[in-house]
């Protein structure tokens, strides 16, 4: 998504941007560079995950798009991976050391944090994806996810599939932001099945939610004991575990952030993507073309191709997701989506 003029505008800035630092102060972030040699001329651009990238999709997809972006403007890209507030912290502090042309943050855990660096930064370009926060200065770019949108799509098939009238999502905390997968999850079942039950959600918890593979699936099966037999697992890298569950007892699960199909085949349905790398070039492609935050894209869903669901993605056929074995379904599954991109559908939003 990026205009012809770039190339052009990342070679005037390139000049005038710092000479990148050596990061000594925060090793224990897990400095990574890519995308260039760290000395190189041109701009820099660093990339801050909310917790260890591991086998979180999502977070590497941010890594991804901060790496296309360095490649597009023939600079360099560094990320650094955070484990607790602490580190978000200092990372963040650390970037701006090295002032870089956009520092990205990514996770809702950055909201407060941010918007104080920001605040005392007025100089630096920031991006925030994942979360909102109110009162943002102009330096801070916001880029949020109509999560609601890809997961109404899920909530479609689940309605239209479901045996037991009884679907439901596991999610990893009781938060606005995952309220919004598992309330557009039961707005779409509820479409095409106004007999089914939707469920409370169950919440996965502990200390470690979004990694725990082992709670997950601890929480699935007493999901699952309920008579639920359609679950979106809203659990990013704990999904292994819900996954394993659904594989264990039986019922159909349905992943997030990328094709989670393969890690059951024949239980997992289909699952959301958030392209957050799309996101990544998009917003920092907008930086340097001179827009502001207020010009900037700052709402990514269906439309936007920001989110989408693996079932509609080029690589569908491949993916091992047993609604592709439901042309029925996928017909009914497009015409919504037809539908929430033209407007004539709106999904509502739990958090407005």
């Amino acid at each position: 998504m990026f205009f012809t003029k770039r190339r052009a505008r990342a070679a005037l800035i390139a000049g005038a941007a710092s000479a990148a630092l050596l990061l000594t102060s925060c090793s224990s972030g897990g400095a990574d560079t890519e995308g260039g040699d760290a000395g190189a001329e041109g701009p820099s651009f660093i990339y801050i995950t909310s917790d260890p990238i591991g086998q979180n999709e999502f977070l590497k997809s941010g890594k991804v798009g901060i790496d296309r972006v360095a490649e597009e403007f023939e600079g360099s890209a560094k990320t650094f991976e955070s484990k607790d507030d602490a580190q978000r912290r200092s990372n963040l502090e650390a970037a701006i050391a090295e002032a870089p042309e956009v520092i990205v943050m990514l996770g809702f855990q950055f909201g407060d944090v941010a918007l104080e660096l920001a605040e005392q930064n007025p100089q630096q370009k920031f991006v925030l994806i994942d979360t909102f926060v109110e009162g943002a200065p102009e330096n801070l770019y916001q880029a949020t996810f109509r999560e609601q949108e890809p997961s109404y799509l899920l909530g479609v098939e689940a309605g239209l599939l479901t045996e037991a009238d009884k679907v439901g999502s596991v999610i990893s905390l009781d938060i606005p932001l995952l309220a919004k997968y598992s309330g557009g999850f039961a707005e779409g079942a509820k479409s095409v099945n106004p007999a089914v039950e939707t469920v409370a959600p169950q919440v996965i918890g502990g200390d470690n939610p979004f990694a725990d593979t082992a709670r997950a699936k601890e929480q699935a099966i007493a999901f699952a004991g309920t008579g639920v037999d359609q679950v979106f697992a809203v659990g990013a890298a704990a999904n292994g575990g819900i996954m394993e569950a659904a594989a264990e007892k039986g019922f159909s699960a349905y992943g997030v952030d990328a094709n989670q199909c393969p890690m059951a085949p024949g239980f997992v349905v289909d699952g959301t993507i958030k392209a957050v790398d799309k996101v990544v070039e998009t917003v920092v492609g907008e930086i340097m073309d001179g827009k502001s935050s207020t010009e900037a894209t700052t709402s990514f869903g269906l439309k936007e191709e920001g989110m989408t669901i693996v079932s509609l993605t080029e690589d569908a056929a491949d993916s091992q997701c047993t609604v592709m074995e439901k042309p029925e379904v996928l017909d009914q599954v497009k015409q919504v989506r037809d539908d929430i991109v033209s407007g004539k559908i709106e999904v509502k939003d739990p958090t407005a």
